[in-house]
């Protein structure tokens, strides 16, 4: 059993007082989290600097509010999350300590303005978020942007590094069964509007046939959109079990040293794989594999592409990102750019089909008119002059009257 915090100061107001409440779910991972979240629960985390992605899933899962142990918005560089949930109308409060950490799951609280309550145990205070606190907070955010891009310049040269064999020659890469020469790839990453953009390439998925790789939760995502991916790349950790036992090709994510976090799942659930060791992100893993397999177009969904969206991930590991894009720059386009330029093709045959659909609504609109009538009359006797004329020059003879 979960001991209560010794912080926890007694109070008067009860869970029937001001506010929002709801029964609380727990995990210091907000991706975790968001797969157990229900509409009307309380969400309690504790993510540092919450980004983008991880506020739109917890957004989805509509909660009565959401209480981070931690600062939203620690200043090191404008992050999009905070300002995501506040427009949402959702309450959120941050920096609550540890404390928020220790209720039990399912318990239910109560949010009344930046304290969280227990019964009528004071759990924990923290700062209440506004649409002008979020505000304020990314403009100073964004005066110490320089710093961030400094590290992140830092970072990028420490993988690079670390890295060269692998960005430049391709070494490393496993063997794959998947027939990836000179086909087009659709690499989709569980981020930044995936629905949508899978959404918009329907068309372009139903003509040209691409390679399907789904990166962890993207391989989830395949499959809701009514398709099936041909592979799976990651750390298999937000990925379902059903999804794994599709019948897609698995590429486990490793460490450089050789640990592989989602390898001990997959052998449990007994599906074959492989193992690609590299350092970065695993969307960058699925881009290098395909280019180094022979992709001839690389089509991303759900990725990074701007540096803000680099920064927003809050991690070293996004320098790997920018130089991937580096090395697979000349094949790689972004799903919206697909779906502005791609344009579906129309066969002879479909042309074809068209044509005598309109012949045949202009017969069929002729005939039910009386001088239509006539004229198929007059043509229905052309040809049997005709059939006749022709049967006399081959020497047929008509066939003899019965008695």
């Amino acid at each position: 059993m979960t001991r209560v915090s010794p912080l926890f100061r007694r109070r008067t107001p009860p869970d029937t007082g001001p506010g929002v409440t709801g029964p609380v779910r727990v995990d210091p991972r907000t991706k975790n989290l968001t797969k157990r979240l229900q509409p009307g629960d309380v969400a309690v985390i504790d993510h540092l600097d919450l980004d983008r992605v991880s506020a739109e899933a917890l957004v989805a899962c509509r909660p009565a509010a959401v209480l981070n142990a931690a600062k939203s918005t620690s200043g090191r560089y404008p992050n999009l999350g905070p300002e995501i949930i506040v427009a949402e109308g959702i309450p959120l409060v941050d920096d609550l300590g540890g404390s928020v950490m220790a209720l039990r799951e399912g318990r239910p609280v109560r949010v009344d303005g930046n304290a969280v309550y227990s019964g009528d145990v004071l759990v924990a205070e923290g700062t209440e978020q506004t649409e002008e606190s979020v505000a304020a907070a990314m403009a100073e955010a964004r005066e110490g942007l320089s710093v961030q891009l400094e590290a992140f310049a830092g970072n990028t040269m420490d993988f690079l590094n670390r890295e060269r064999d692998l960005l430049l020659d391709g070494v490393g890469v496993p063997e794959v069964h998947t027939a990836i020469e000179g086909r087009h790839v659709l690499i989709v990453v569980r981020g930044y509007h995936y629905k949508e953009d899978l959404a918009m390439l329907r068309s372009y998925v139903r003509e040209y046939r691409p390679v399907l790789i789904g990166v962890d939760g993207g391989a989830d995502a395949i499959i809701e959109s009514g398709l099936t991916p041909d592979m799976i790349v990651g750390d298999m950790d937000s990925v379902s079990d059903s999804t794994l036992r599709c019948g897609a090709e698995i590429v486990v994510h490793a460490y450089r040293d050789g640990r592989a976090p989602g390898m001990a799942r997959v052998e449990q659930l007994g599906v074959d794989h492989v193992v690609f060791p590299a350092t970065g992100t695993s969307e960058d893993v699925a881009m290098l594999l395909a280019d180094d397999k022979g992709a001839e177009l690389i089509v991303a969904v759900g990725t990074h592409a701007t540096l803000v969206e680099f920064l927003d991930k809050g991690r070293a590991g996004m320098a790997s990102t920018f130089l991937t894009r580096l090395r697979v720059g000349s094949k790689l386009v972004d799903a919206k750019g697909v779906s502005q330029l791609y344009r579906t093709r129309i066969s002879t045959l479909q042309i074809v089909l068209l044509a005598l659909a309109g012949l045949l609504a202009i017969g069929v609109a002729l005939f039910s008119t009386e001088l239509g009538q006539t004229l198929f009359q007059i043509v229905m006797a052309r040809l049997d002059g005709l059939f006749a004329a022709i049967k006399d020059l081959l020497g047929i003879a008509p066939p003899a009257p019965t008695s």
